[in-house]
């Protein structure tokens, strides 16, 4: 008979040795790839950090481009913490978004010509012809003329603006009758709909409401609850959004002449924080104010 072949393995021993070999492998490499892999995190979460707060920063500067001449105003202690709200009328029609041809204003017509429907400033006019392109406008928007924001020529109070009663008709636009303050040296009027309020509620999230009604005074859209009670509850037309998260510094300054009275500046610091680290960027952004 043939003997049976011997059978070997590996002993406790051996297992153990090899389990703590392993162990003390996988520590070294561990420790060498901890801080490659804590680097990819952290650099990771600081692009995702300056990407929101670059993103809601064009958004601002995007619709203040689009601001009504003279109608951005500030409140709050803007103090980088403390709640801090930016306002203005954005000029062209909600309507805008489905048009290919969307402008925010035009030329109407001051004097004899054409069809003699010029835009008079003796009396209250109910309409007045538009030279050039028709800009997009349904009924219920608003036609400003010369926009100062001071008194008697200030478009939040409504001295120089009324509402368009219908849809143009050719090259004419009808209005509700109005005596507008001043005429404009260029002859120019601006269509607008709602206010836009950008918010740092001091709270950590920075706000985007639009679609309330014209208020004559910034007090009543300078806290939080204020704009809350006049956007909710939401419709298609007013709103809330949230622009940013996790913000840990916010403010807004506005300087309304730094060129030759004809241009503001609007300066934002935004920096959102995450795990103890802060991505702060600076934007500025010009507005004309040349009604």
């Amino acid at each position: 008979m043939m003997p049976l072949p011997t059978q070997r393995g590996f002993t406790l021993v051996e297992m153990i040795l090899v389990i703590v070999i392993t162990g003390i492998i996988g520590g070294i490499v561990a420790v060498f790839l901890k801080a490659p892999m804590q680097q990819y995190v952290d650099v990771a979460r600081r692009a995702d950090m300056t990407d929101i707060a670059d993103t809601a920063l064009r958004r601002i500067s995007r619709d203040l481009r689009l601001a009504l001449p003279n109608s951005v105003r500030r409140a709050g202690v803007c103090d980088g913490v403390s709640p801090c709200f930016i306002e203005f009328l954005p000029t062209g029609s909600p309507s805008c978004a489905t048009n290919t041809v969307c402008l925010g204003g035009g030329r109407y017509r001051a004097g004899p010509g054409g069809t003699n429907d010029e835009l008079s400033f003796a009396v209250a006019d109910s309409s007045f012809e538009v030279l050039g392109t028709m800009p997009t406008m349904v009924a219920g928007d608003q036609i400003v003329v010369y926009n100062l924001g001071t008194t008697g020529a200030d478009a939040y109070v409504g001295n120089n603006r009324t509402a368009v009663s219908a849809a143009p008709a050719g090259s004419i636009v009808s209005i509700a009758p109005k005596l507008f303050p001043f005429d404009s040296p260029g002859h120019r009027f601006h269509v607008v709909s709602t206010p836009v309020t950008y918010a740092c509620d001091g709270a950590g999230t920075l706000w985007r409401y639009w679609g309330y009604a014209i208020q004559d005074v910034q007090t009543k859209t300078d806290t939080i609850a204020k704009l809350d009670a006049l956007v909710l509850p939401a419709t298609t037309t007013r709103g809330k959004a949230r622009m940013a998260g996790n913000v840990g510094s916010c403010r807004f300054t506005y300087d309304n002449n730094v060129v030759a009275q004809r241009s503001g500046l609007v300066t934002m610091h935004l920096g959102i924080t995450e795990q103890g680290e802060t991505a702060t960027l600076y934007s500025a952004a010009h507005v004309s104010n040349q009604p």
